[in-house]
């Protein structure tokens, strides 16, 4: 059964383009605000997550809420496995696929068909599952010739449907997304949202980060609300999104 357990997890990022004694007092003195602070050899450190404990179990939809730079993105990079905790620890039990940056992967040089292929390895699909359903990708995306053709050809539009078609074509037990839904133009909206109702639907856990509490509310039965890169609330949708909305109005 699916899960993905934290325990005391904390996440510190060096950032190393900082310099000169100016800026690096400037830097340091948000850390009054924010946890920043200078190591031992000099490099800026931002603590981005602090001591996270959480777990999320089959038939949890998890609405994360919280100001820009609250931690929401790099929870769902450390629960991708794309960071590892600086301290303390993260479990994982199914199969994890973040719907992050759904354009990660794709080649400019690459046709539209050889770009099914490689977003679609890159999620942990298999040759077969993407021969499978390459088709069904191509009747979605609704690119028709133009798949033929490098992706550098392409519009943004068409480029973003096509990543779309295929990151949703996954089939994954705990979903993981974060602002997923600029598919381009109207008539292309109502097709994706159904799809991704339907992603939705098929996996065990879905945590997903978005600025409508509104869609948060019809599509989340628990929220977490992130502050500083800290857990400030968790539980059920309304008690904690109402909270929120409390507190910032």
């Amino acid at each position: 059964m699916a899960y993905i357990e934290l325990k005391g997890a904390t996440l510190d990022l060096p950032i190393y383009d900082v310099q000169g004694r100016s800026l690096k007092r400037q830097v340091l003195r948000m850390g009054r605000r924010n946890t920043i602070a200078e190591g031992s050899d000099g490099v800026i450190v931002v603590r981005a997550l602090d001591n996270v404990d959480l777990r999320f179990d089959r038939g949890d939809r998890i609405g994360l809420i919280g100001h820009n730079g609250a931690g929401k993105s790099t929870l769902l990079r450390m629960m991708a496995g794309i960071y590892a905790p600086t301290s303390g620890a993260i479990e994982r039990e199914g199969k994890v696929v973040p719907l992050l940056d759904i354009s990660l992967g794709m080649d400019e040089n690459s046709t539209g068909l050889q770009n099914i292929r490689l977003r679609g390895l890159l999620l942990g699909m298999s040759d077969a599952e993407i021969r499978a359903k390459q088709q069904e990708i191509a009747d979605f995306c609704e690119l028709g010739d133009y798949l033929d053709l490098p992706l550098r050809t392409y519009s943004s539009g068409m480029r973003v449907r096509l990543a779309f078609a295929v990151s949703t074509a996954v089939d994954a037990e705990i979903l993981l997304l974060d602002e997923v839904m600029g598919v381009g133009d109207a008539a292309f909206l109502h097709k994706a949202e159904e799809r991704l109702a339907d992603l939705h639907s098929r996996a065990e856990i879905v945590v997903l980060a978005m600025h409508s509490n509104a869609e948060i509310r019809r599509v989340c039965n628990k929220a977490l609300w992130m502050e500083r890169g800290r857990v400030r609330a968790f539980g059920p949708v309304e008690e904690v999104v109402s909270a929120y909305e409390q507190s910032v109005g």
